[in-house]
């Protein structure tokens, strides 16, 4: 595992470092573009979390796409999601017709991701498929299609990469948990 050397995240425990999140958005890269060949596709990042992610994964297609965004939120300042879902932030242009890859930082309880699910069949995509860095396996609530897993995580509070907590960490250049205030 690497050491941290940062000066400011030392209540934070290195998870996943820089070079292994690198050489694994390649190789989900390859298999993604793999998977729709030539196809154009939108990219779907839910934001803020997955910023980061979203700017290396969409660098590694090698396919036609297009780009959307939309604001989504469940953590509030908690450390764990509360279910309550909140769009913060819609799509600009439909997805009717398209085929959607939505992009998650981290699928935790699944509730979130539901809901999204739901939100956008009502779009009426031609297909959809999910592309997740991190997932929580233990702290599943709700099982939902994940189609592209990043990493699989223990069930603790994680940061970095795009991942934050109280607007915090989001810079760290690799995934660690939260070990309390700093």
């Amino acid at each position: 595992m690497a050491t941290n050397t940062i000066k400011w995240d030392h209540n934070v425990e290195v998870l996943i470092d820089a070079k292994r999140i690198d050489e694994r958005i390649t190789e989900l890269g390859r298999e993604i573009t793999a998977h729709y060949g030539d196809k154009p596709i939108c990219v779907i990042g839910i934001l803020k979390g997955c910023f980061l992610f979203f700017a290396d994964i969409v660098r590694k297609l090698d396919l036609p796409l297009s780009t959307e965004f939309i604001g989504i939120s469940s953590y509030g300042d908690a450390t764990e999601s509360s279910g309550v879902v909140q769009i913060t932030a819609d799509l600009t242009r439909s997805i009717e017709g398209a085929d959607v890859l939505i992009v998650e930082d981290i699928i935790d309880t699944g509730l979130t991701m539901r809901y999204l699910l739901e939100n956008f069949r009502t779009r009426r995509p031609k297909s959809i498929k999910v592309c997740t860095l991190l997932h929580k396996p233990e702290g599943t609530k709700v099982k939902v299609p994940i189609d592209w897993v990043g990493f699989e995580i223990p069930n603790k509070f994680v940061v970095g990469y795009g991942l934050d907590y109280v607007g915090r960490f989001r810079n760290l250049p690799y995934i660690g948990v939260y070990n309390g205030p700093t």
